[in-house]
């Protein structure tokens, strides 16, 4: 295997026996052969649509395996199979729908290769050979380090793309060019060519559809649970029957809360769920009591204490001790081997894990954080908000997000947030707020020193506000008081990433290591166009920014 597609790929090269994140061998071949049938679908899809025929079924089915191959979501072989399995079956519909549309428009249909004519190998070991045969490091031989880690670069992008599309289509919310885009960037990729400036202006393309693409989700959550409002939300937590709701699926915990009302049980969000918080639709809900723990990486401790059922929705799983693997549970497209699995809404199971457990014997000394701050909210007092910049009483705005890890380093990020001067404005989203998230900044004017977006999704948001100030101060995003420093981890970071640079934002910080997928070749051509930077210390990142 050879897999580099997170921040904690092995010696920071790449992972080559086990994957640092829990994925065995035979998980990682298989993942790496599901993409190479995607790009076979993609290659009849984006042909069919061409010529004025699509099949939504179609690019669900893409996107699916895409964010089933996005870190820490599908560890399990057997789920893994059935997909392949199904892709073919996907493919010959494409091709069939291909094969339809040259037929009305009186074309001859083109003879394709590569992925086009994969067929799935009989049995699991058949279909590792396969999936060796589709690595990374087949195509690094026949193309180069630089073009295979850009193709890398645009695949990661169309993952945590991917991931977004489904949570909006889950909302009921799809948008056919947005597939279109996704069988074109994979047919691209399927062609194997070596111009690196192709590369990277399909790369800036996907930031570009990104950018739709957590609209979409956005209008989604914001249509079912209204706009996030600031709201105090409790991290201690209070006596009773307990379940702990992770990963990133709103509507998931809208039917789980639905599900529980009554029932005596409380529910707490973890990780990328503590934005669920501010929805009015969801925090109207008395038994939503809390956040327990932080990010991701820290699960198997905090999850081995937590006396109450446990539920995965979307990516952020790790394997499970036992100690709780009896009653941990996934949903959609979360897996893990000897995991209870239960389909999307249906949480009897949780509920009655939930009962059968001890639960939380006594109230804990209460401790609360802010939440909500969404564009809306932001937006709602932006005359406040220019008027103290005018007034300098605002000096610099920060935004320090994105995903957090386990790796040493990213105690940065700590330090940055404590050692920002009382005049500058830190925003904040995904996980890696947990970094901070709990220390009291105060305000100014009235206007809190630390403004959590949302989740990472919400980077949309966040966006939205940048550009909203920007035009009150008749600049661009570069032009404004305003410092971007990101953590990594995982490929939806890797979308946002593309979605800021293909809003021509530069002088992005980035950490806490640079991808390993991103050659010395590519770092140079993105920091002349972009400045693109690494993350040093929090006393030489400051001092550049502030002077």
């Amino acid at each position: 295997m050879f897999c580099y597609q997170c921040e904690q790929t092995a010696k920071g090269t790449g992972c080559t026996v086990a994957g640092v994140c829990g994925k065995e061998e035979q998980t990682a071949v298989l993942q790496d052969l599901l993409v190479y049938a995607a790009k076979g679908i993609s290659m009849y899809a984006h042909r069919a649509g061409q010529l004025g025929m699509q099949d939504r079924a179609i690019g669900r089915f893409v996107i699916d395996t895409l964010f089933t191959t996005v870190t820490n979501v599908n560890f399990d072989p057997e789920r893994l199979k059935k997909l392949l399995d199904q892709a073919y079956e996907v493919k010959e519909k494409a091709a069939a729908l291909y094969q339809e549309a040259c037929r009305a428009k009186g074309v001859t249909p083109e003879k394709l290769d590569g992925p086009a004519q994969w067929k799935p190998a009989a049995d699991l070991k058949g279909l590792e050979e396969q999936g060796r045969s589709a690595s990374i490091e087949q195509r690094a031989a026949k193309l180069g380090t630089d073009a295979a880690g850009l193709q890398e670069l645009i695949m990661y992008g169309l993952k945590g793309m991917a991931a977004y599309v489904d949570h909006a289509h889950v909302l009921g919310e799809e948008d056919d060019a947005i597939y279109a885009f996704v069988f074109e960037a994979l047919d691209f990729l399927a062609a194997e060519g070596t111009d690196l400036n192709q590369y990277l202006g399909m790369a800036l393309k996907t930031g570009e559809v990104n950018i739709k693409a957590m609209e979409l989700l956005d209008k989604g959550n914001t249509g079912r649970f209204g706009h996030p409002v600031p709201t105090s939300v409790r991290v201690t937590p209070v006596k009773g029957k307990a379940i702990l709701v992770s990963g990133h699926d709103l509507e998931d915990l809208a039917a789980l809360l639905r599900q529980t009302e009554g029932k005596g049980i409380n529910i707490y969000t973890h990780g990328e769920m503590l934005p669920a918080h501010g929805y009015p639709e969801l925090k109207k809900y008395p038994h939503l009591a809390g956040n327990y723990g932080g990010a991701w990486q820290d699960q198997r401790k905090e999850f081995d204490e937590f006396p109450g059922a446990i539920l995965m929705t979307t990516n952020c799983i790790q394997k499970p001790a036992d100690s709780y693997k009896h009653r941990i549970f996934t949903t959609g497209l979360v897996a893990w081997p000897g995991v209870h699995h239960v389909p999307n809404g249906q949480f009897a199971g949780v509920i009655e894990a939930a009962l059968n457990e001890k639960g939380f014997e006594h109230d804990e000394p209460e401790k609360t954080i802010m939440v909500g701050f969404g564009r809306n909210a932001v937006l709602g007092v932006a005359d406040k908000v220019i008027d103290a910049v005018k007034a300098g009483q605002i000096r610099h705005f920060f935004l320090i997000g994105g995903c957090d890890g386990a790796k040493s380093g990213r105690n940065y990020y700590t330090e940055l947030a404590q050692k920002v001067p009382q005049d500058c404005v830190i925003l904040t989203l995904a996980c890696g707020k947990y970094r901070f998230n709990k220390l009291d900044f105060g305000n100014i004017g009235g206007i809190p020193r630390l403004l959590d977006v949302g989740q990472c999704n919400d980077a949309y948001s966040a966006v939205r506000i940048a550009m909203a100030l920007a035009e009150a101060f008749k600049t661009d995003v570069n032009g404004l008081p305003l410092s971007l420093i990101l953590s990594w981890y995982e490929q939806k970071a890797v979308g946002i990433l593309l979605s800021l640079l293909s809003l021509g934002i530069k002088n992005i910080r980035l950490g806490p290591t640079l991808p390993a997928f991103l050659t010395p070749t590519v770092v140079k051509i993105l920091q002349e166009k972009f400045n693109i930077m690494p993350i040093t210390t929090a006393e030489q990142d400051l001092k550049a920014i502030l002077g």
